[in-house]
């Protein structure tokens, strides 16, 4: 008999305990992934405190995980055992509707959440459909590696998406957890990148990642001298802003994406949208597909999460400091 042990939420909000289970027969199209690393993302903790209610106890959370391949399914082709692959938010998708046979398989109807009704990767090994295992290079470490399976995928998707290349000129919302990896990535597509923060100390960080112009948010003046200035802005953070005075920094037609979602609605005037063909829009994680070209493009140009580690058995410290907002910038657990 398998028995997989991880650590389990049993309550909405509370510590993480030890639980074993057993994940029944290896489906054809599975592979089991022994794991080495998962990161502490911030979709776990709303999943462990049900702010979502989609939570079923006990749950083990985890969803940017590296391991090694130690089983495979009758069907599964393109893997092998023991090669090192990473699992994001996505373990699986129906496979047959139009989402999916376009190749937008994060879009799926039924698409089956890592650690949403099953059990994630805050444990030893996991199992997940064999499409959403994505090989890792050699290059990049599997630590540096686990939060691009999420955070990373969340920020390349859109800058990819909406098609940022060197003529662009992008501003990145935020430098925390999603933001210090979406300045990299803009960097390296090129772009005229600059980083909006309300921390006049994280500027020296922000141009080391990539940052070629800094603007503190609570400076009105530095905020009206970018009017005008943008294709592109991706907010990565979870907070109310004056979002108007991000709709004034963009150029005709230029984009607002979301990818960080602020407490309260979002409040715009229409006249800027309809007059300048401004659009406001959102992203999700991204496909199979995109995931293989991210890990590719990180690893060729040396893109990788800034971490702190912790040992598996402290997940319940790890969590808490993410909460405070002590870590800089992701929380990645090893066994």
């Amino acid at each position: 008999m398998t028995l997989i042990k991880g650590l389990a939420a049993h309550a909405a909000g509370a510590e993480l305990l030890p639980f074993r289970y057993e994940p029944g027969e290896l489906r054809g199209q599975e592979v089991e992934i022994r794991i080495s690393h998962c990161g502490v993302c911030h979709s776990d903790l709303h999943l462990i405190s049900n702010d979502w209610g989609i939570s079923q106890y006990p749950f083990i959370p985890g969803h940017e995980i590296i391991g090694k391949v130690t089983a495979v399914g009758a069907d599964v082709k393109g893997l092998e055992i023991g090669q090192r692959v990473g699992v994001g938010w996505q373990s699986n998708s129906c496979g047959l509707c139009e989402w999916c046979t376009q190749g937008l398989e994060n879009l799926c109807p039924t698409a089956e959440a890592t650690c949403v009704r099953r059990h994630g990767g805050y444990a030893d090994a996991v199992r997940v459909n064999s499409r959403f295992a994505i090989p890792i290079p050699d290059a990049l470490s599997s630590e540096g590696a686990a939060p691009l399976l999420c955070g990373g995928i969340t920020v390349y998707n859109p800058l990819r998406s909406h098609g940022v290349n060197p003529s662009s000129r992008v501003g990145i919302v935020g430098i925390g957890g999603l933001g210090h990896m979406a300045l990299q990535f803009a960097r390296v597509f090129g772009a005229d990148v600059t980083a909006f923060s309300t921390s006049e100390a994280k500027e020296k960080e922000a141009r080391a990642l990539g940052a070629h112009h800094f603007v503190n948010t609570r400076e009105a003046r530095q905020m009206r001298e970018v009017a005008g200035k943008f294709d592109f802005i991706l907010t990565t953070i979870n907070a109310d802003q004056d979002w108007m005075s991000y709709i004034q920094a963009l150029r005709p037609t230029g984009t607002l994406c979301f990818v960080g979602v602020p407490p309260s609605p979002i409040s715009v005037h229409a006249f800027p949208l309809i007059s300048g063909v401004r659009t406001i829009t959102g992203s999700p994680i991204g496909s199979p597909h995109r995931l293989r070209e991210m890990i590719d493009v990180a690893a060729r140009h040396g893109v990788k999460a800034q971490t702190e580690s912790f040992p598996m058995a402290k997940v319940n410290e790890a969590i808490d400091k993410v909460k405070k907002n002590k870590v800089r910038y992701r929380a990645v657990l090893a066994n």
